[in-house]
C-alpha cells in the first residue's frame, strides 16, 4: 500500500538563550538575554540572542558592544553541558512518540523526524501532529519550537527556514507543487538550504541565475562542469526534489574519515608560544587516535595569522610509517611547523588534522627500529586514556600543559570550545 511521505524538521528557537531563560523562570519569547562570556570584555561573541532581542534588531552571533547602550539585558555565561542536557530531554520526548530509527539529530537544536507511518497511528494529519509535538515541548520542557513539514527532507528544511520561523503558529508545510509555486522566484538564493554565498555568487556571475526558476533553464552539462556531482543536488532542489531518506542517512558509511583539532587563540602568539599549543593539540589528537584504535599516514597543518599577507600558511605531509603515538606525531608535526610557519608574524589560530587512517594493528612493528619503545609508549597512552575517562581530562597532564601560554587545562573544562558550566 502506498504511504504518503511526511517529514518534520523541528528547530528550537534561540536555543541556548531560551535554556537560560527557562532556568531563570523567564519567558523565552519575551525576555532580553544574551549568552556570552562577559569576562572576555565588550568584544565577547554572543553565542545566542533571545527571540525578543532579535525582534528588536539585535543580530545573532553579534559582539556585546554591538547590542547598544540603550538596551537592558541579562548576560548569561555559556553553560554547554546544560544545553546538552536540554537537548537530551528533547530527544527523549521525541522518543515517546517516534521510534529512534525515524529520528535524525541534525544539530543540537534541530532534528528531522519521518512521521509518515505515525499519521494513521495517531489519527492526525501533519499539522495537527506537529502542533501536538510543539505543545508538548513547551509544556514539558518550557522551550518554544518551530516545525517545517515536507514530503521530503529538503522541503521540510525549507518549510522551516523560510516559512515556519515566521508563521504565527510556528508551522509550515511544503510539497513539490507548493514549493515551485511559492519559491520559484524567491530571492536571495542563500535562503535555500545548502546554497552558500559562494555558490550563489558563482550562479549569478557565471550563469546569471538569481532564482530557482532561472536555475532550471541552465544547461545541466554546464552545471556539472562547474559543480561536479553537487550539480545533481542543485538541479533536484530547483524542483523541490530530494532522493535521500532517513534510512539512507542511517545506513551511510563514509569512504574515509579523519581526526582534527583547531583553536582560535585568545591573543596573538609568537611562533615559539604557538609551538607549545601545537604540541598540546598533537597530544590530544594522539590520545583520540589510540582510543579509536586507529593510526594515521597523513598529517595536515594550517596556521592563521593576526594580520598581513598571506593570512595563513601550512601544508600536508605523508609520513613514512603509519603512526598513532604522541612522540612520532609530534616529531612530524614540529618538522612541518618549522618549515611552514612565518616566524615574525603573530599567530591567532592553529588547525591540525590526521587523515589516511588505518586500523592500529596495521602498524608494521618490524619497520620500527625501537620496537620496545614504541610498544611501551602505546601502552602508556592507552593507560592515560583510561585515567582521563574515569577521573576527567585534567586528571593527568604533561608538563608542557603547565606553562603559562598553554591552553589545554582550560580547554579541557570546555565543550565545543565554550564553558561547560561545570568544574572540570
Amino acid at each position: 500500500m502506498y504511504q504518503k511521505k511526511a517529514y518534520f524538521c523541528i528547530d528550537l528557537r534561540s536555543f541556548y538563550a531560551s535554556c537560560e531563560c527557562v532556568e531563570r523562570d523567564l519567558d523565552p519569547l519575551m525576555s532580553d538575554l544574551v549568552v556570552a562570556d562577559a569576562s572576555r570584555g565588550k568584544g565577547a561573541l554572543c553565542l545566542a540572542v533571545s527571540y525578543h532581542l532579535k525582534e528588536q534588531g539585535v543580530k545573532n552571533r553579534c559582539r556585546l558592544f554591538e547590542i547598544g547602550k540603550d538596551k537592558t539585558y541579562i548576560i548569561a555565561r555559556p553553560r554547554m553541558q546544560l544545553y546538552i542536557d536540554y537537548a537530551v530531554r528533547i530527544y527523549k520526548l521525541y522518543q515517546k512518540y517516534f521510534a529512534k530509527e525515524d529520528i535524525h539529530v541534525y544539530s543540537i537544536d534541530e532534528m528531522f523526524i519521518d512521521v509518515s507511518k505515525y499519521l494513521d497511528l495517531y489519527r492526525m494529519d501533519e499539522n495537527h501532529l506537529a502542533s501536538f509535538i510543539l505543545r508538548k515541548i513547551k509544556e514539558e520542557i518550557g522551550l518554544v519550537a518551530t516545525c517545517g513539514i515536507g514530503t521530503n527532507l529538503y522541503l521540510a528544511k525549507i518549510a522551516l527556514d523560510i516559512f515556519a520561523k515566521k508563521a504565527e503558529d510556528g508551522i509550515s508545510y511544503l510539497d513539490e507543487e507548493k514549493y515551485v509555486k511559492l519559491l520559484g522566484n524567491h530571492t536571495p538564493l542563500t535562503d535555500f538550504w545548502m546554497i552558500a554565498k559562494g555558490i550563489s555568487n558563482c550562479l549569478l556571475n557565471k550563469f546569471n541565475v538569481r532564482t530557482m526558476n532561472e536555475l532550471k533553464k541552465v544547461d545541466e552539462k554546464l552545471l556539472y562542469d562547474e559543480f561536479g556531482v553537487d550539480a545533481e543536488i542543485l538541479i533536484d532542489h530547483a524542483y523541490g526534489k530530494e532522493s535521500v531518506t532517513l534510512e539512507d542517512i542511517r545506513n551511510y558509511i563514509p569512504i574515509s574519515n579523519s581526526f582534527s583539532s583547531s583553536q582560535i587563540l585568545f591573543r596573538d602568539y609568537d611562533a615559539t608560544e604557538a609551538k607549545i599549543i601545537l604540541i598540546e593539540m598533537v597530544s590530544e589528537l594522539s590520545l583520540r587516535l589510540i582510543k579509536a584504535k586507529q593510526a594515521t599516514k597523513t598529517i595536515h597543518l594550517h596556521i592563521g595569522y593576526a594580520h598581513g599577507t598571506p593570512l595563513s600558511s601550512g601544508g600536508s605531509f605523508t609520513i613514512p610509517i603509519i603512526s598513532s603515538t604522541f612522540d612520532r606525531l609530534k616529531y612530524y608535526f614540529l618538522d612541518l611547523y618549522e618549515r611552514k610557519v612565518i616566524k615574525n608574524r603573530p599567530i591567532r589560530s592553529l588547525s591540525l588534522s590526521l587523515s589516511n587512517l588505518h586500523p592500529i594493528e596495521d602498524i608494521d612493528m618490524n619497520l620500527i627500529f625501537d620496537f620496545d619503545g614504541a610498544n611501551k609508549e602505546l601502552r602508556l597512552e592507552q593507560a592515560m586514556n583510561k585515567i582521563k575517562d574515569r577521573f576527567g581530562k585534567n586528571a593527568i597532564l604533561r608538563g608542557i600543559n603547565l606553562l603559562n601560554c598553554a591552553t589545554m587545562r582550560e580547554r579541557n573544562k570546555m565543550i565545543g570550545g565554550h564553558a561547560s558550566g561545570e568544574d572540570a
